[in-house]
């Protein structure tokens, strides 16, 4: 039975039934980019995005996939605007639930991102998905359905359907999932169904009726309230920005702007800053209370290692290995340096302290995400 507020995600079907455009956007990890899918249109995503053109034909249904492998709602909350919002949604399903750790971190950051959504300009309606690792069932969806549930937003839960029925021997693992997380076409398909029965439950709810009425006026005032009522964490991450070569000007000495242009969302790697010698250093003027470095773990090895230094604490400098342990490929790697410290602006400065003839590529530094 459906307990959230569905007004918003009403309103998109009442537009599309008119046949106005309606943009349906998906923000996510490799599952969402579609990762072990043959193509594009056999992601869950897209699957979905495709019910939407069925379902209502007269209407233009825009699609925004905005996935990036290996990247947790931490990443989320300072990309949602340039890989999401900009193109104003009316529509957005959410799903960091492999990637996030299920602890209080990252359901904080989780509410970041949410709560930017809810709070756009486009007023999208929002859907949580929460995928599952296949081999023993973890998620973070523990989490994030507390978000969820606070503000009234529906989900849908991959480890409370589909591998239930793996647990019950309706399919094999095998038969989903080659690598125990990342769907096969069918797994994605099976996804894509889950989030398409709540789609059709909402529409049936509306009893054939698009015009609105009372009961949505009602919902309409009531989730509004529910959507601008005080956090649920401490919700340092709903003003996060992530700093690039876009929109900062770090002092340089030996680290230089990478000159190459970014070319889509997935071009992950451009809009930083290339170290390769050891001693080269970059140095940042940050103002906040929670800062990150999101730098390159590259499978090239090897490749330089770099230390950083907030406010000229040396003795409490973390080490930025460019050395991925993994297997599955390049990793935007976001390491914390400071969570609910004292809300000032801050010194960053990383320097590379290894680097080697041998090394395949260089120290690669994408970012720093500030709240």
């Amino acid at each position: 039975m459906i307990k959230s507020n569905l007004w918003r995600l009403k309103e998109s079907m009442r537009r599309a039934k008119e046949g106005k455009e309606v943009t349906v956007g998906f923000l996510g990890g490799s599952i969402t980019q579609g990762s072990l899918s043959s193509k594009e249109t056999t992601c869950y995503a897209y699957l979905v995005y495709e019910w939407w053109q069925r379902t209502f034909p007269k209407a233009k249904i825009h699609y925004v996939n905005g996935g990036i492998g290996g990247t947790s709602s931490h990443f989320g909350a300072g990309r949602v605007k340039e890989d999401m919002l900009i193109y104003q949604p009316d529509v957005v399903f959410v799903d960091f639930s492999v990637n996030d750790e299920a602890e209080p971190f990252f359901q904080e950051t989780y509410e970041g991102v949410i709560r930017q959504l809810l709070k756009w300009q486009s007023k999208p309606a929002v859907v949580l998905l929460n995928n599952v690792f296949y081999e023993d069932g973890h998620n973070a969806q523990e989490y994030h359905n507390e978000i969820g549930d606070y503000y009234g937003i529906p989900h849908v839960s991959i480890k409370d359907t589909i591998y239930q029925q793996i647990e019950k021997g309706i399919y094999k693992r095998e038969e989903l999932s080659q690598d125990g997380l990342h769907p096969n076409d069918k797994g994605h398909f099976l996804v894509a169904e889950e989030i398409i029965r709540l789609l059709e439950e909402v529409k049936a709810e509306m009893n054939g009726s698009y015009e609105g009425g009372n009961d949505d006026k009602k919902e309409r005032e009531q989730v509004e309230v529910e959507f601008l009522k005080a956090p649920l964490t401490k919700n340092a991450y709903e003003g996060a920005i992530r700093y690039t070569i876009q929109n900062s000007l770090p002092r340089l000495e030996g680290f230089r702007a990478d000159t190459k242009e970014k070319k889509g969302h997935l071009d992950c790697f451009k809009n930083g800053w290339i170290g390769r010698e050891e001693g080269d250093k970059i140095t940042f003027s940050l103002e906040g209370s929670c800062i990150a470095v999101q730098y390159r773990k590259t499978i090239q090895k090897p490749s330089p290692i770099a230390k950083v230094v907030l406010d000229g604490e040396e003795e409490k400098a973390i080490l930025l290995d460019g050395n991925f342990e993994e297997d599955w490929g390049d990793c935007l790697f976001l390491q914390p340096i400071l969570h609910h410290g004292e809300n000032k602006k801050h010194t960053v400065s990383i320097e590379i302290i290894k680097a080697t003839k041998e090394d395949k590529v260089p120290f690669y530094l994408l970012s720093m995400i500030v709240a």
